[in-house]
């Protein structure tokens, strides 16, 4: 500044326009300094930086360069230059020093925030990240960095010590509470979600009372984001899972088989004994041909040994449709290619009610995708639609408005 106002002086200028035009010289000089520096470190350094990271192999430094780090470095070097160059103005250093100084804090705050960013994005390239994800953690730690940072620039502004200010968070920590209650009930969630693996992001989670019935997209320390089949996402409190049950089908993925738990209506009027026409037919069905005739021989075996009169059915023992059809349906299910032979594999009777006799398949495919299972259980209940009629079996159907229809024709027809 001497210098300058010497050199103005030179022109024998007003000495009170030389003060004011010194001060112009000085800010500008500085500014250009400040953007020269900018210039350098960005269009020079960062650029040497960019290249080295990214002929190195490793993938973290490119987490860095990513999420900005290594940019949002560069805002720091003109601050530091306006720093030392505030004692070209006495008047006001103190207050160029403190605004430097808070400014320093603030992109410190913002380089930590995108370095911690970046941590995440690495340990996200790991798979043990699906298992244990470390975001709602990293979340914590921004929160605990954010608050020493803003404490730490109102203690520089006020020209008073950081552990000052922070003996009176004491007295504001119910208040704090209050705040960040959502966020601590969150970290409580996360450690407990995490300790005992109840979710991890990928999995397919249903959970009715938020809507949620989809793949996990994210795990945070607030929300965990789903994707419902439909494509919509929805947003679940971390603390939800905790306090609420929710069904996580990881299990079901990893077992290799998906259930089949269905059951096709017979019409308990259409249950009734074979007649020799009947199983005469039945032995010409792949699947039932061994099984009716070792049945016959058992039977008639029972029935002479215990001397009784085949004459009528309702004596001994004797063959019924609907006996014969559930044995038709387990093989049938025996030999599905679709079904897992390895796992539990069951065709049984289910109480009858008024919608007729539940006939119910619980078993397992070997494709747990969707569409896959879908089909194949679609296929199974096609074929058995339509080969009950063959066993002289009828499904129970609530009469139609065609069937009510029918009937008051038939009514009509009667009458004439």
């Amino acid at each position: 500044m001497d210098f300058i106002s010497r050199q103005l002086l030179k022109f024998e200028l007003d000495p009170t326009l030389v003060d004011y035009l010194s001060i112009i010289v000085m800010l500008f000089f500085i500014a250009i300094i400040c953007v020269l520096a900018n210039l350098i470190t960005k269009k020079v350094v960062i650029r040497i930086i960019t290249q080295v990271v990214r002929r190195t192999k490793f993938k973290w430094d490119n987490m860095l360069l990513d999420r900005k780090v290594f940019h949002k470095l560069s805002h720091i070097v003109p601050v530091i230059i306006i720093y030392y160059f505030a004692f070209a103005f006495p008047a006001y250093q103190f207050l160029i020093e403190k605004a430097a100084i808070s400014y320093l804090i603030i992109m410190g705050l913002i380089i930590i925030n995108s370095l911690l960013n970046a941590v995440n994005d690495i340990y996200q390239t790991y798979e043990i990240s699906k298992v244990k994800p470390v975001k709602g953690y990293i979340q914590v730690v921004k929160i605990i960095v954010v608050t020493l940072g803003i404490i730490l620039v109102i203690a520089n502004l006020m020209g008073k010590s950081p552990l000052l200010l922070l003996s009176g968070i004491g007295a504001l920590s119910a208040v704090l509470m209050l705040v960040f209650k959502d966020s601590l009930l969150g970290l409580v969630a996360g450690i407990q979600l995490t300790s005992n693996d109840m979710v991890r992001v990928g999995d397919w989670i249903e959970m009715p009372k938020y809507g949620a019935d989809g793949d996990v997209l994210d795990i945070s320390l607030n929300t965990v984001m789903v994707q419902n089949f439909d494509k919509t996402i929805t947003a679940i409190p971390s603390y939800a899972l905790i306090s609420d049950s929710f069904i996580n089908w990881r299990g079901m993925q990893k077992s290799g088989g998906r259930r089949i738990k269905r059951s096709v209506f017979v019409d308990t009027t259409s249950i009734s004994f074979c007649t020799d026409e009947m199983i005469t037919n039945f032995k010409d069905i792949h699947y039932l041909s061994d099984y009716i005739i070792s049945r016959e021989r058992e039977i008639a075996k029972y029935n002479t040994q215990n001397k009784i009169n085949p004459s009528n059915p309702v004596n001994g023992r004797a063959l019924t449709n609907i006996g014969v059809f559930r044995v038709y349906i387990n093989n049938y299910v025996q030999n599905h290619p679709g079904i897992n032979q390895e796992m539990l594999l069951m065709v049984r009777q289910l109480a009858p009610s008024e919608t007729g006799l539940p006939i119910e398949i619980y078993a397992f495919t070997n494709d747990v995708r969707w569409g896959v299972y879908e089909t194949t259980q679609s296929d199974i209940f096609d074929h058995l639609f339509a080969v009950a009629p063959e066993f002289g079996i009828q499904l129970f159907q609530n009469p139609s408005g065609s069937d009510l229809k029918s009937l008051r024709m038939d009514h009509a027809e009667i009458l004439q």
